[in-house]
Order: C-alpha cells, then sequence, then structure tokens
C-alpha cells in the first residue's frame, strides 16, 4: 500500500469528518493512522519480536478490605455499549437482550453498580460509551434507573466515527444508496480519544475520581470488584488489563506477550498476526493468557500520557479490510481504521497484568454463549454477580441454520434454557425445539435430519434421544 495513497485523499476524509460534526481530536487521530497507512504500515507483530509474558494471579494477592474500600470509592466505571449484535440478527443495541428474569445486560450492570454503591458507600458513576446507533435504546432503557445518574456526570458519551477508505487508493468511500455505509467506528481504542474529545478525562479528575474500570458491557462478569481496584490501587501501575488462561476455544483470538526490543507488554490481536505465525497463535501453551478486555487505567496518568504525546495515544495500527457493504461483496474493498483500547498497555511503563478467574469474563459473542447465560450454569445474587455453579462451564455448539439469530433461537426454546449445570458438552445439530425444564446430563450430542422437539422434563444424556429421530 506503501506511496498509493492519493494525496487528496486525507483532506477530503477531514473535511467528511468536519462536516459530519467530528470533534478535532477524532479528526487528527484518524490522520495519524491515515499517514501510517500511506506509508505502507499493517501493524502486524512478528512471533520473532515478542516473548511469552507471565503474570501473578489474583488468588494469591493479598488486598486488605480497607485498601479496596477506599479505591473502588475512587473509581469511575465506563462500559463499551457502540454494539448491535449484528452477527445475531440484531437491529438494536445488544445489551439490550434479556438474560436472566426477565432482566436486561444494561439492567442487571445498573443493578451490580447499584449495590456496590451501597455496600462501600461509594458514588462510583457508571458511563456507557455508547455509538449513534445504540444511544437512544440505551437511553431510555436506563431511565428506569432514578438514582443511577452521578450529579455533574453524563450517563453516556458516544464514539467517534471515520470514514472508511477505498482499498485501492486511500480515497474516502462513497455510497449515495446507503450512506450510513460510508462511515465505520474506529475500535475500542477509540475511548480514549472520546474521553479526551468531549473533556470527561479532566472532568472526573476534578470530580476527585482517581481509577477508571473499563468493560465490554456484553460480559456480566466484569464487575468492578473492589479487590481487583484494591490491587490496581496498591500496584501503583499507570494501567492494568485483567487476563484469563487460554483455552482451545481462544486458539485463534489474542494474546499477550512481551516486546523484545524494550520489555513493554502487548496485546498481539489476531489481525496483526502474520499467517507464518499463526501456529504460534494457537500454541496455548507459549502464549498462556488471553485479555478479558477489564481494564483499569489511573486518570492522572492517562491525562499526562496524551498531553505529551499531543492528544494522540498512538496506539498500534489494525487494518481492517471489509467489503463497502459487507453484505454485498460485489462492493469495492474498503480499509477500517481500528484500535484496540487494550493495546493502551504498551504504551505506559510500569503498566501490569493480573491472572483472574474465569467468572470475570463471559461474553456472549453468539448464542451458544446466549444459552449458557440464561441457563442454570450461573446463579444471579441479590448483589446481581454471576456466580457459576459448577467447576467448568459446558462447551455448547448450536446448529447455525437454526439458532444463529436471536429470533430464531428464541423460538425454539420458547419455555426458557435447559439446565446445563451437569453438563459437559451440548452440541445441537439439526432443528430441535425444546420443552419446559429440559436437562442435560454430561456430553450431548442431538442429531435430526427434520424438526424435532426435545418433551418438557426429559433428561437428556441417560437416554439418547439423537437416535430416535422419527417423532
Amino acid at each position: 500500500m506503501a506511496g498509493k495513497g492519493n494525496p487528496q485523499g486525507l483532506e477530503l476524509a477531514r473535511e467528511k469528518m468536519r462536516r459530519a460534526g467530528v470533534d478535532d481530536v477524532a479528526i487528527e487521530t484518524f490522520a495519524h493512522y491515515y499517514r501510517l497507512l500511506e506509508h505502507g504500515e499493517t501493524g502486524m507483530i512478528a512471533e520473532d519480536s515478542i516473548e511469552p509474558l507471565d503474570m501473578e494471579s489474583l488468588a494469591d494477592i493479598d488486598v486488605p478490605d480497607e485498601t479496596a474500600a477506599e479505591a473502588i470509592r475512587k473509581t469511575a466505571v465506563i462500559k463499551l455499549n457502540g454494539g448491535l449484535g449484528t452477527s445475531m440478527g440484531m437491529e438494536r443495541a445488544k445489551s439490550l437482550l434479556c438474560v436472566r428474569r426477565g432482566l436486561s445486560f444494561l439492567d442487571i450492570i445498573a443493578r451490580q453498580v447499584l449495590h456496590l454503591r451501597k455496600q462501600y458507600d461509594a458514588t462510583l458513576p457508571l458511563l456507557f460509551m455508547n455509538s449513534f446507533r445504540t444511544s437512544a435504546d440505551t437511553m431510555a432503557a436506563l431511565a428506569r434507573y432514578d438514582e443511577l445518574p452521578v450529579e455533574g456526570l453524563p450517563l453516556e458519551f458516544l464514539q467517534n466515527k471515520e470514514p472508511k477508505l477505498l482499498a485501492a487508493d486511500l480515497m474516502p468511500a462513497a455510497y449515495p444508496k446507503d450512506p450510513d455505509l460510508e462511515w465505520c467506528p474506529p475500535g475500542h481504542g477509540d475511548i480514549y480519544t472520546a474521553l479526551r474529545g468531549t473533556g470527561l478525562l479532566t472532568q472526573l479528575l476534578d470530580a476527585g475520581y482517581r481509577y477508571v474500570f473499563v468493560s465490554n458491557s456484553d460480559n456480566l462478569g466484569a464487575v468492578p470488584d473492589a479487590r481487583v481496584a484494591g490491587w490496581f490501587a496498591q500496584s501503583g501501575a499507570p494501567f492494568a488489563i485483567e487476563a484469563v488462561r487460554r483455552t482451545p476455544s481462544d486458539r485463534k483470538g489474542g494474546h499477550f506477550a512481551r516486546r523484545k526490543a524494550d520489555g513493554r507488554i502487548v496485546l498481539r490481536e489476531s489481525a496483526q498476526t502474520l499467517d507464518a505465525d499463526k501456529e504460534a497463535l494457537a500454541d496455548l501453551s507459549r502464549h498462556k493468557y488471553c485479555s478479558t478486555n477489564n481494564l483499569w487505567f489511573d486518570l492522572r496518568a492517562m491525562v499526562d500520557a496524551l498531553d505529551a504525546r499531543g492528544g494522540i495515544l498512538g496506539l498500534p495500527l489494525i487494518k481492517n479490510v471489509k467489503h463497502l457493504d459487507p453484505a454485498d461483496s460485489s462492493t469495492p474493498e474498503v480499509i477500517q481504521i481500528e484500535t484496540a483500547m487494550g493495546a493502551a498497555i504498551e504504551v505506559f511503563e510500569g503498566a501490569r497484568t493480573i491472572e483472574v478467574g474465569r467468572d470475570r469474563f463471559v461474553p456472549v459473542k453468539t448464542t451458544d454463549d446466549l444459552l449458557v447465560l440464561r441457563s442454570d450454569v450461573y446463579d444471579l445474587g441479590r448483589d446481581f454477580v454471576l456466580d457459576q455453579a459448577g467447576d467448568e462451564v459446558p462447551f455448547v455448539s448450536l446448529d447455525g441454520s437454526f439458532y444463529k439469530l436471536v429470533g430464531d433461537f428464541d423460538k425454539r426454546f420458547p419455555e426458557g434454557a435447559p439446565s446445563l449445570r451437569e453438563a459437559e458438552s451440548f452440541t445441537v445439530e439439526g432443528d430441535w425445539t425444546f420443552g419446559r425444564g429440559v436437562r442435560v446430563v454430561g456430553d450431548v450430542a442431538l442429531e435430526a435430519s427434520a424438526a424435532q422437539r426435545v418433551e418438557a422434563g426429559a433428561v437428556l444424556g441417560q437416554q439418547d434421544p439423537a437416535q430416535d429421530t422419527d417423532g
């Protein structure tokens, strides 16, 4: 791509962003990455430039109760809430999905925070980073929680948007048929740009907060836990990320490593891994830890780092190549410039990682994940914290032809999710509808070539209806 940029490309992109009301900090950040693209930057991290990372575990650390309580009182909470759940057929904020007892992700997040405020006598402000597509729905859903907003602080701020660039010449793409598709979000690394552009960083500092906890709204395990806050406060680190041990389902995802050149911790995403290094990426005994996307930062350190860099943290570029209309492969290829918020770990001297339990990482990316969350694998306590019932979370794989979209999925579990507490794995091939109170025990695989029903109260795994596919 080096040298292929059109000299007008950046100017036209800037002008387009200005006309759309994007703030100057975001425009300058976009320009920084545009120039990297022009110079052939790919954002790749080669295996021979990094080494595996080991880390301490939260389970082994002593955090005095007073340290934990004091830290949580100085903490603000931000939830990334820009996603629509389009891969599951949704057109509204994914966090509006019902999870348990008629409660959505948003309901549970709000109640977790309200409970912690009482428990620790903390103000614990909660802010959502919404996109222009999730803002109205989210704010309407939160309106019932009168006590949620904290005086002087907003409940939401908006992530930025940027133009998609034609892969051929880096010109901003035009698509008069659906102008919305000319734009894309800049990845969740945009959080730092958006916090600075809105003035929220200094607003939080001025209001007396010291730490920020950030996580995804589709991960209900990411409670702003006082023990983790206490660990972060007593570590004195400017920035930290919670990590979990990688499992076979994480083979294709990103991982932590240490850069040989300067000893900094880096987060390598799969999109930054060369094809030749894919085997090393998948080696769970070499790269043992992946990110939960639960991160903590010191507000003062973040302001200082942004000030020193003219407002641009300089996170590694992720170059995402897609079609202009993702649903139409005949439309031209475009580049979406993205950054990952966890990649900020390499910006800060003395940044830390800590291994936490898998109970702090319960993301819902597919309806397979949603079934586990809706089942009895987790108890939902009075504190609205998920409490894992068994030792292991079962492996679930539902046939994409019938369960991938939330509407189809809901039709096939009309009486609620089966009990998965005693299950080790649950694989469904074909079109099955489940009655009330079904239990899955051990390893269960269902197969059918025509639509089938599992009757109410059935116990799968003791007798095997997979073999009886006539009725």
